[in-house]
């Protein structure tokens, strides 16, 4: 069964989008509060529309009402996301903040869980040259592929996983490295490789053709090779779970972490990361965590399809050097996220 979180009053488009995803499923309709139930251990699909300054009033107060209600209420749930918007505008950066806090609850993103539908289609344009469909057509082609996906979904574990974990910061002075190395000293039985991203050794995207990266990537190459192809996407393709170690830089990813997702390109064309994990370690100056969480999900999982587990991200404030060993209980918060990735990995 699907559980639709579809609250507040939805475009003709949106319920479409609706209908199309749900198929011939039996499903529960929950448009607001008081429709809540048990959603432990379910799978949900949110439909929201995004109003004309880029939110949807009625599901913030359906999350607010649950994050309050019960500790975890999502927990061992999976969801997927359609949002439509009367302009061109907010389908992603509400999509982000949506998946951002209902993952805080507990609940885990298949790859690529949203289908977005702006004003007038026109993100649906791209898709035209793979599919010989109208853009409403193929609104409704992709949002019955979600809900098939998700009712299908099945998350690969393994008894000896590979993690990869990936960062452009000095050990000497790292917050967020020393809360990885905390980390570390907690995760048993798996094969852990790190890879430092150094200054100038990855060149961000060049930006080529659909056909030229997809003639590269079949060659298990890219437009600039280098360190990327040799060690970096190897890296990735060999590993179950990838942890991403991000430094807050003015609310944004490092731009060398960056570059190494933009470049992802060329084997994205060429396998499926649905079943690769991705975490995160994020230590802020002062605040603005939640915005390089937002990124990474936006980036990897919305985009680039990786497996997005529950509370995938540990998210601490440390500002001097060696802050962070100073935060309260540290090293067991540390412990319990190692313990965490464990229970999703193996």
């Amino acid at each position: 069964m699907i559980y639709v979180i579809k609250p507040g009053i939805i475009s003709s488009q949106l319920e479409a989008m609706v209908e199309a995803a749900i198929g011939k499923s039996e499903y529960f309709l929950i448009e607001n509060k008081h429709q809540l139930c048990n959603l432990k251990n379910k799978k949900i699909l949110f439909a929201i529309e995004v109003n004309s300054i880029g939110i949807s009033i009625p599901l913030l107060e359906i999350l607010s009402y649950l994050s309050v209600k019960n500790h975890m209420p999502l927990q061992g749930s999976s969801a997927v996301m359609l949002v439509h918007s009367n302009n061109q505008l907010y389908t992603k950066s509400m999509a982000a903040h949506i998946a951002f806090i209902v993952n805080q609850m507990g609940c885990s993103f298949i790859g690529q869980p949203l289908v977005e539908a702006t004003g007038d289609l026109s993100n649906f344009t791209t898709w035209q040259k793979v599919m010989d469909l109208s853009l409403v057509d193929i609104s409704l082609e992709l949002s019955s592929q979600l809900g098939e996906r998700l009712r299908n979904e099945v998350v690969r574990k393994t008894q000896t996983p590979k993690i990869l974990a990936l960062h452009s910061s000095f050990r000497a002075t790292s917050n967020t490295l020393s809360l990885w190395g905390m980390i570390k000293e907690h995760i048993h039985d798996c094969s852990i490789d790190e890879l430092h991203i150094e200054n100038g050794s990855v060149y961000d995207c060049y930006g080529c053709s659909y056909k030229t990266c997809l003639s590269f990537g079949e060659q298990n190459s890219c437009y600039y090779g280098g360190v990327m192809t040799k060690s970096v996407l190897p890296a990735i393709e060999e590993s179950d779970a990838i942890v991403w170690i991000c430094p807050n830089y003015n609310d944004s990813i490092s731009s060398n972490l960056m570059a190494v997702i933009n470049r992802l390109t060329t084997l994205y064309r060429r396998i499926s990361f649905n079943n690769k994990m991705v975490f995160s370690v994020i230590v802020s100056g002062n605040s603005g965590s939640d915005s390089i969480a937002k990124q990474l999900i936006d980036a990897l999982n919305f985009n680039k399809g990786f497996y997005l587990p529950p509370n995938f991200s540990i998210m601490e404030i440390a500002n001097d050097l060696g802050a962070i060993w100073r935060v309260e209980n540290i090293e067991e918060k540390a412990k319990a996220f190692a313990e965490h990735m464990l229970t999703q990995i193996k």
